[in-house]
């Protein structure tokens, strides 16, 4: 029966909340946030006992597996107090808010005997999974190139209500780091290992509100040649359904919440996407539970997760090198 705390009881931790539920034998034992308020809501809503201070929960507690949910800039500091005591970690995306803070957590999950996951949790999306892996079978021949888009809608009340979220010391980051980086996690994951990133990133719509972009575009080279593009904004007027593309030699796949797989013959297939509930936000997307509870009947098993640290690196190290093109005069507050 394992005994799991969470740290950081803002909005994510809901679904993380939720998922916990249903994950036979897991038991709450504790949370821990900074924020007076939200730990004494998180108190009595789960009826355990609240700790503002992680390292102390860490020590006194002892759970088993810990859930970080904290802004971005605060992953990659519990991570690894939790992995050195041989505690398992789930931490929220990113990884991390700099790279420096994703090689040190890739290094201690490398080091510790406990496991961790990265919550990118869409590459458990039943359109998803079939379109990964039916690309991966080859059945459709070589793959020839992809495209994805993220066209959101954020104003200023969402960044007020967590001011974190607009700044490079708090989230790393913007669009590319908060809202796109599922997708852009999606596309280098379908067409493999990126070996180069051309980019721009700017702000079209939130000037004045944030200090981080809220608009990107790009170019990825792929191991064998292969381009990818890539375009996000949160300066459209609703939150559109995010695609990916990706054309083959004997079809071409469209993900749009669905998956459309148009084979060169003109047949087309439809596989459904789930739906769920969650007191969570949509467009967290359906499969936070699926994740977390693969994470948990995985504990125990040798070798680490699959959505591990060495993989998270992959996806941050596209959105830095964005970042290091459209802010050569930043670098140091970006990196």
């Amino acid at each position: 029966m394992p005994r799991v705390a969470v740290i950081g009881c803002g909005d994510v931790a809901t679904v993380h909340f939720e998922a916990l539920a249903a994950v036979p034998g897991a038991e709450l034992v504790a949370v821990c946030d900074t924020d007076p308020g939200r730990r004494a809501a998180a108190e009595q809503a789960h009826g355990v006992p609240g700790h503002s201070d992680y390292a102390t929960m860490l020590e006194t507690v002892r759970p088993d597996v810990v859930h970080v949910c904290t802004p971005h800039n605060q992953h990659a500091d519990p991570a690894i107090t939790a992995l050195q005591r041989g505690i398992n970690v789930i931490c929220e995306k990113p990884l991390a808010s700099t790279m420096d803070d994703g090689e040190r957590l890739a290094a201690a999950a490398a080091a510790s005997t406990a496991r961790i996951g990265i919550c990118f949790q869409n590459r458990y999306n039943a359109a998803v999974q079939a379109m990964q892996g039916r690309l991966a079978s080859g059945e459709f021949g070589a793959v020839l190139g992809g495209s994805a888009t993220v066209m959101w809608h954020r104003d200023a009340a969402y960044y007020a209500s967590r001011p974190w979220r607009g700044t490079w010391a708090g989230g790393g980051g913007g669009l590319l780091m908060n809202q796109a980086i599922h997708t852009l996690d999606l596309l280098q994951w379908m067409m493999g290992e990126v070996t180069g990133v051309s980019g721009h990133a700017a702000t079209r719509a939130l000037g004045g509100v944030i200090d981080v972009e809220d608009t990107a575009e790009l170019a990825l080279t792929h191991g064998n040649g292969m381009r990818s593009v890539f375009y996000a904004t949160l300066a459209n007027t609703a939150n559109a359904p995010i695609t990916v593309d990706i054309v083959a030699e004997k079809a071409t796949l469209h993900l749009r919440g669905d998956l459309t797989i148009t084979h060169g013959d003109g047949r087309e297939e439809v596989v459904q996407e789930r739906r769920a509930d969650s007191g969570g936000r949509d467009y967290w997307g359906v499969s936070h539970q699926l994740y977390i509870a693969d994470f948990y009947a995985q504990l125990g098993q040798e070798g680490p997760f699959w959505i591990n640290p060495a993989e998270a690196l992959k996806t941050l190290r596209i959105i830095k090198a964005v970042y290091a093109q459209s802010y050569p005069d930043k670098l140091a507050a970006i990196s």
